[in-house]
């Protein structure tokens, strides 16, 4: 796996990136990947804001939004390029304390949802749901991030 970690604020996240290429390892060990890349890009609300507006037509923001690059699950010529995951620092901080867990377990889960959307799960209709959140929970109690 070849995941660029960037961090565009202000916060530092040594920590939290160390750990989170762990968890996202374990995930594609789970799923069976071998050799992919990818990049989480660590944003504030109003990057993540006007993301969300531009390409998703959504006026406000979101904690996690997802760009895949790949359309084609079949081509795999040294392995896959996923994409890019915008993760927004606010809304994870503010989602740790609405849920009632540590930053770095909302961190890690907003890490693994956005890998599982790279890699074409979604959560649009309660089936599909239903698989992508089992393999989030999977991936997390595997790696021992926990509520």
């Amino acid at each position: 796996m070849k995941l660029g970690l960037f961090n565009e604020t202000e916060e530092d996240l040594k920590n939290e990136f160390k750990i989170v290429r762990k968890v996202l390892k374990k995930g594609l060990k789970i799923l069976d990947i071998k050799t992919c890349e990818f990049n989480i890009i660590v944003v504030d609300n109003n990057y993540i804001h006007e993301l969300n507006k531009v390409y998703r037509g959504i006026d406000r923001e979101t904690d996690v939004i997802s760009f895949a690059l790949e359309d084609d699950k079949t081509f795999n010529p040294e392995g896959r390029i996923l994409g890019d995951i915008y993760i927004s620092i606010d809304k994870a901080k503010s989602g740790a304390e609405e849920y009632g867990h540590s930053f770095l377990r909302e961190f890690c889960f907003l890490s693994v949802h956005g890998m599982l959307h790279l890699l074409g799960y979604d959560h649009m209709n309660p089936d599909d749901e239903k698989v992508m959140f089992s393999l989030q929970d999977k991936i997390l109690e595997a790696s021992n991030i926990r509520r």
